[in-house]
């Protein structure tokens, strides 16, 4: 793994951040929440109307809410005695930016030095 003295940097990511996020969405349940939050857009969500669309208990909810909250894909704000839930657009097109960057760009006979490390640190 990367040192935090010298991190790999990706079309303005830095690789652990982009891996965090990409965990956080590997798992279904938080994949849903995330469609569910990009659906909502602007609107947002109360947690109790995300738990509804679900149909999982409400301490589920809030573990899966806090992975998305702390990778930095949603937002929260209270708002009376209800917390909306917003998704965070530029950091889920940043990190699928990431994801895309050199896509189809093939590979040159020396391949540098920075994707070889990129490949090392799975």
């Amino acid at each position: 793994m990367q040192s935090a003295a010298n991190p790999i940097i990706c079309f303005g990511m830095d690789i652990d951040i982009a891996a965090r996020r990409l965990a956080e969405l590997g798992n279904p349940t938080r994949l849903q929440i995330v469609r569910l939050l990009v659906q909502a857009g602007r609107d947002s969500l109360a947690i109790g109307e995300l738990q509804a669309r679900l149909g999982v208990p409400a301490s589920t909810l809030a573990f899966h809410l806090r992975g998305l909250v702390t990778a930095g894909l949603v937002r929260q704000e209270k708002q009376g005695r209800s917390v909306r839930c917003t998704i965070d657009s530029r950091a889920i097109n940043a990190t699928l930016a990431f994801v895309k960057e050199n896509c189809c760009a093939g590979f040159s006979m020396a391949e540098p030095a920075q994707s070889r490390r990129v490949r090392a640190t799975r």
